[in-house]
């Protein structure tokens, strides 16, 4: 017979966290070690299991409820009148109520209780890690004319992102009024450097990444390319695109580059030459800046 984990994620809109999918994970390895067959109830946007309520109690025998708060009430209720006859287990729960007054388990490991506490299981699972990419867009500008092509690069970028595991972090350069929360260039700048890469149609997403050494991908959102072009090509950055001449296979070959350890390389080798290539500015401004006040005294 098998048996069936269960938790908040097997319910509809009940808050279920990547804390709760990694404590039943570990616990489903756990029953996979030991040679125990078992089902995971799961509830929509969930899919990697069952649902309970169609599911045979006479088929399991134990039910596993895993991690989150835990008290007597709904949608519990229907829940435990469907399992009435099958052994139930809960294992890193906070009990709401005092364990003298209420206690539906045959076995129970709770993370705290009226009677004591653990550390959360989390704390034994492990995880791979995934980039985490900073989403910097630019809004559409009237003084570039034509609002499609920005539409057609975000929806690109969009469609990307969706067919690759990253950890997204959305960034807002401008700071009139910040969609983010950001308040100074410092914060902008911090967060952005501690970025895997750095996705955007924004000229300074493209300068703040390579400053900091991060492989920005880069799409310029005017047909033909405007400032962003001709910044990338100042900076003889390779991972630059038109939104007029996107592909859809060339983006996933410049995030892969971005991704890898030459597109880190190219990346720090990229800031190094701009700043070479700006080494005699300051001087040539305060020079200019000095004969321009004299010829007007």
């Amino acid at each position: 017979m098998k048996i069936l984990v269960a938790g908040w994620f097997s319910f509809e809109q009940m808050g279920a966290s990547a804390g709760d999918l990694l404590a039943r994970d570990l616990v489903c390895q756990w029953l996979k070690d030991a040679g125990h067959s078992y089902d995971i109830a799961v509830m929509a946007p969930f899919t990697d299991g069952i649902t309970w309520s169609d599911t045979s109690p006479d088929e399991y025998a134990a039910l596993i409820f895993v991690c989150g708060p835990f008290g007597n009430g709904p949608p519990l209720t229907e829940f435990f009148k469907h399992f009435e006859r099958v052994p139930l287990i809960g294992v890193n729960l906070t009990m709401l109520q005092d364990l003298s007054e209420w206690n539906p388990f045959e076995m129970l490991f709770e993370r705290d209780s009226s009677v004591t506490a653990r550390p959360d299981l989390v704390f034994l699972t492990e995880q791979k890690r995934v980039p985490v990419a900073g989403l910097i867009l630019v809004h559409a500008q009237k003084e570039y004319g034509d609002r499609a092509m920005h539409q057609i690069a975000g929806e690109a970028l969009q469609r990307l992102i969706d067919v690759h595991e990253l950890a997204v972090v959305p960034i807002d350069t401008r700071l009139d009024q910040n969609e983010t929360g950001l308040r100074t260039p410092a914060e902008v700048e911090s967060l952005i450097a501690r970025m895997d890469v750095v996705i955007t149609t924004r000229l300074h997403g493209m300068v703040m990444a390579l400053k900091n050494g991060v492989p920005a991908l880069v799409v310029d959102p005017i047909a033909g390319g405007a400032k962003i072009m001709r910044q990338a090509r100042a900076i003889d950055w390779p991972m630059a695109f038109s939104a007029d001449t996107l592909s859809e296979e060339g983006l996933r070959e410049a995030l892969g580059f971005c991704l890898s350890s030459a597109g880190k390389t190219r990346a720090l080798q990229t800031r190094e030459m701009a700043r070479e290539k700006l080494r005699g500015v300051r001087d040539q401004f305060l020079t200019g800046l000095r004969e321009l006040i004299r010829l007007e005294a």
